[in-house]
C-alpha cells in the first residue's frame, strides 16, 4: 500500500500532509477516549505491541511490487478487534514511520499519504464493527461473515486510496489505470487470508481466560458491549 516515490510530485504532495493532520487529529481523540475509559498505561502497551506487529508485517512478512504500489499483509481488522481502533491507528502510524526511518527512507516523504492510505479504512471499519456486531457479541465470538466484511472494507479502502493517489499524482492515464487496476487485483487476494487469520486469533482468545480483564487486550475482545 506504500505510494512509491514520484507517483504524487511537487505541490500536490502537500494533500497528503493535510489529510494525514486530519487523520492524526482524530486519532488523538480516539485515544483520549481510551485513556478515559481504561487509563493511559493500557493505550500505552496496547499501541507499543500494534506498533512493534506493524513494523514485522511491513517489514518482515512478504511484500511484493505490484503496479503502482506494494502488497503487504497488514491485518488491520486484526490489530482492531485486538487492540481497539486507538491502539491499532497508532501502532499502524507509529509501525509505518519506523520502518521508513530505518529501513526505507525513500517513503518519508509520501508518510503522509501512506499513513492516510491506512488509517481512514481502520476508522471506516470502526463504524461498520459498531453496524454490523451487535453490542452483546464480544469481538471473540464474531463470524467469519463478520470478519470477512471487516476485512473487505479496510483492504477495499486502501485499495481505493491508493487509486486516488495515483490519478490524483499522475491523472487518468491508461497506463495508470492499468497499473492500478493490477495493484487492485493482486491486493484484494489479501481478503483470502485476512479472515482466516482473523478467526485464528480470535480462537485463541476464545480459548484462553487471561484476556478478561487484560490491560493488554481491548476490553471488547471478551466482554460485550451491553455488560
Amino acid at each position: 500500500m506504500h505510494i512509491e516515490p514520484g507517483v504524487v510530485n511537487g505541490a500536490k504532495m502537500a494533500l497528503g500532509y493535510a489529510t494525514a493532520i486530519g487523520v492524526m487529529a482524530y486519532t488523538a481523540k480516539l485515544a483520549l477516549g481510551t485513556i478515559r475509559k481504561d487509563g493511559p498505561a493500557a493505550l500505552a502497551i496496547r499501541s507499543l505491541i500494534a506498533t512493534v506487529l506493524v513494523f514485522t508485517f511491513f517489514q518482515v512478512l512478504p511484500h511484493h511490487p505490484v503496479g503502482v504500489s506494494e502488497v503487504h499483509l497488514i491485518l488491520g481488522s486484526t490489530l482492531f478487534l485486538m487492540f481497539g481502533a486507538a491502539p491499532a491507528a497508532i501502532g499502524l502510524a507509529l509501525g509505518l514511520l519506523v520502518q521508513g526511518l530505518f529501513f526505507a527512507p525513500a517513503d518519508l516523504p509520501q508518510y503522509g499519504m501512506n499513513v492516510t492510505t491506512l488509517l481512514v479504512p481502520l476508522m471506516a471499519i470502526s463504524f461498520l464493527a459498531r453496524r454490523i456486531i451487535p453490542a452483546n457479541t464480544a469481538y471473540k465470538d464474531v463470524s467469519y461473515a463478520q470478519c470477512l466484511a471487516l476485512s473487505t472494507a479496510f483492504q477495499g479502502g486502501i485499495v481505493t486510496w491508493v487509486a486516488f493517489w495515483a490519478v490524483y499524482g499522475q491523472g487518468l492515464g491508461m497506463g495508470t489505470l492499468t497499473e492500478v487496476a493490477t495493484f487492485g487485483a493482486a491486493y484484494m487476494t489479501v481478503i483470502l487470508i485476512e479472515p482466516l487469520v482473523d478467526m485464528a486469533v480470535l480462537a485463541i482468545a476464545k480459548a484462553s481466560h487471561r484476556i478478561a480483564g487484560s490491560v493488554v487486550f481491548h476490553p471488547r475482545l471478551s466482554i460485550p458491549a451491553a455488560n
